[in-house]
């Protein structure tokens, strides 16, 4: 802790004033493990060109897959598209060679506002191109009957 000691003269008396004051609340608090993401987006619009990051994994913990789209202007489908996979138990989203690829990726179009997911939102097979459409992916039963966003099962 540390103190504070400042005195103060007003005018031409002798007037003085000694403060203590002990400052609490601005301690360090320990770093905990963030992930590229958390690091590098800041949350708000602020307007036009907008990038979105989802991530997608087998189960709500482990993303394998991540999809960043910019919309250059205000339109119903993203203007660019990529995709990065990681393949095993390595999460993407603690993966910086893939952080940083993406961040160089980014910075080619400027994107002033940036949208990412709070977690996993969904299976990172391609509904019609991996499995037939209307189907449950094979590969990721945790998906099947369960809505993306809130987790929570549906059927």
């Amino acid at each position: 802790m540390s103190a504070i000691l400042f005195s103060t003269t007003w005018k031409s008396t002798a007037y003085s004033a000694l403060m203590n004051k002990r400052r609490t609340g601005f301690r360090r608090k320990k770093r905990t493990a963030r992930s590229w993401a958390d690091r590098n987006f800041g949350s708000g619009f602020r307007g036009y060109p907008v990038a979105i990051l989802a991530f997608y994994g087998p189960n709500d913990t482990l993303a394998t897959k991540v999809a960043v789209s910019v919309f250059l202007t205000e339109s119903n489908n993203p203007d660019i598209l990529q995709r990065w996979f990681t393949d095993g138990n390595l999460d993407i989203r603690q993966d910086l060679a893939i952080g940083e690829q993406i961040i160089t990726f980014l910075k080619q179009y400027g994107p002033r506002s940036t949208v990412v997911t709070d977690g996993v939102i969904g299976c990172p097979h391609e509904e019609g191109v991996d499995y037939p459409e209307g189907a449950s992916c094979p590969q990721c039963p945790y998906w099947a009957g369960r809505d993306r966003f809130t987790h929570e099962r549906i059927q």
